[in-house]
């Protein structure tokens, strides 16, 4: 296994929760400072560009980082075991998407909230910029994608074009060539920006393919423990910038297509955006620290506690929302109990069902309205609107503003849920 890790005779009795620690060498500290994983080059027009050396990186496995791997596997595999025995894991999916959605696409700088979107998505009119919305709306369709396109198609820089034109396609930064990868330069920094006074310049054009296909090369590895090996192939990605705009968001995509390939997560509940977006300023720290001074072990333990934070944070949500739910239906069962008893054989007849059915719709989407509902469950408006009313005389959704038309009901108690805070330290003890 290439880890190129520099060994010692003293061992650190690793967390057997983790079947990797078995295969890793264990390490010594080095006494030597790391240096950048690269090599920074001068441009024909006097720009220096840095261009990332092949991963893996020289690595060295100190006891703390062991610890947060061993942390982070034991977590994710918790969230893994626990979150696929959920009631209704496909149903929880979808809400937990939107949220990564609206996080990710808030580090580039769009303001629309998961409210708003999730409100939008049921069909009300929501204020909010459309082209905000859009953004998000596309951060969806290209994880979506990814998702499906993964049946037939493994993680590759031909998924990766595709994802970028999904991003992109008629939303701000369109004429950045969605779906191709960029013929020109680009760099970062701060707004107005030149080459000329850039924070980081990524790999010149013409370096540009080889990076990429080493990078991809590296996606492929199976002797590397997963977590880690995602957590340097995104910053690899970063570091590539390979489009023109896009690139942030891409690069998080990628971490949840990367977890899904590898069967880590038999349902897609974990997202990392939420963390990034909460330590944004320690997010592009961690990233900057590996390009100008090979600061790996800190980025890896950065992300690996992402990981652990978020794996807690994602069950934690999905427990306290079946929870409501379940409580939601025993609440309408009991009601529907008494009109079964007085309709008989009638009981189980389809629109005595409807408020059932509507309480596994608040699942998928807090907001409802009347139109959507009676459209999802396939039902004459009249029989939809009943169900509603059942559940807000039940108190599980609430009327939004004072329409008397086109009315927007919202089940705000899972809606809290979702947009609570994300977790960035470990729970306190009970």
């Amino acid at each position: 296994m290439r880890l190129d890790t520099v060994l010692s005779n003293q061992y650190y009795t690793a967390n057997n929760d983790s079947p990797y620690f078995r295969s890793l060498p264990r390490a010594r500290i080095m006494s030597t400072p790391p240096k950048p994983p690269g090599r920074w080059v001068q441009c024909p027009t006097g720009y220096r560009a840095f261009i990332p050396d092949a991963l893996p990186p020289e690595l060295v496995w100190t006891p703390r980082l062991m610890r947060a791997l061993s942390d982070a596997d034991r977590l994710i595999g918790r969230l893994a075991g626990e979150g696929g025995r959920l009631p209704n894991p496909h149903l929880l999916m979808r809400p937990f998407l939107r949220r990564e959605a609206v996080l990710s696409s808030r580090i580039e700088g769009t303001q629309a909230t998961l409210g708003e979107l999730l409100a939008a998505e049921a069909g009300a009119a929501v204020e909010r910029s459309p082209e905000d919305l859009r953004e998000v709306g596309n951060y969806v369709a290209a994880l979506e994608h990814g998702i499906k396109r993964l049946a037939r198609l493994p993680l590759s820089l031909r998924l990766v074009r595709e994802l970028h034109e999904k991003l992109l396609r008629g939303v701000r930064g369109e004429q950045a060539t969605p779906g191709e990868f960029r013929r020109s330069q680009n760099w970062i920094g701060t707004p107005g920006c030149t080459l000329s006074n850039a924070s980081y310049i990524p790999p010149p054009p013409d370096e540009l393919m080889d990076c990429l296909g080493a990078w991809e090369k590296f996606l492929h590895e199976r002797s590397l423990p997963p977590l880690a090996q995602i957590a340097m192939a995104h910053y690899q990605f970063e570091a590539i910038h390979p489009f023109l705009d896009g690139n942030g968001r891409v690069g998080r995509l990628l971490i949840t297509l990367f977890l899904i390939e590898r069967a880590i997560l038999p349902t897609p509940l974990l997202y990392l955006s939420a963390f990034f977006e909460a330590t944004r300023r320690d997010y592009y720290d961690q990233l900057a620290g590996v390009s100008a001074r090979g600061q790996w072990e800190e980025w890896l333990f950065y992300f690996l506690n992402g990981v652990a934070r978020q794996s807690e944070d994602a069950l934690g949500r999905a427990e306290r929302i079946n929870k409501l739910l379940e409580r939601w239906r025993i609440g309408v069962g009991g009601t529907l109990a008494g009109t079964g008893a007085r309709r008989g054989a009638q009981a189980l007849a389809r629109p005595v069902r409807v408020p059932l059915m509507l309480v596994d719709i608040l699942a998928a989407n807090p907001y409802m309205t009347t139109k959507k509902a009676a459209e999802q469950l396939k039902v004459a408006f009249t029989t939809a609107q009943r169900g509603i009313q059942k559940l807000e005389r039940l108190g599980i959704v609430v009327q939004i503003g004072g329409a008397k038309r086109d009315r927007v009901y919202c089940a705000k108690a899972i809606l809290d849920i979702l947009e609570e805070p994300a977790q960035i330290a470990p729970p306190a003890p009970t």
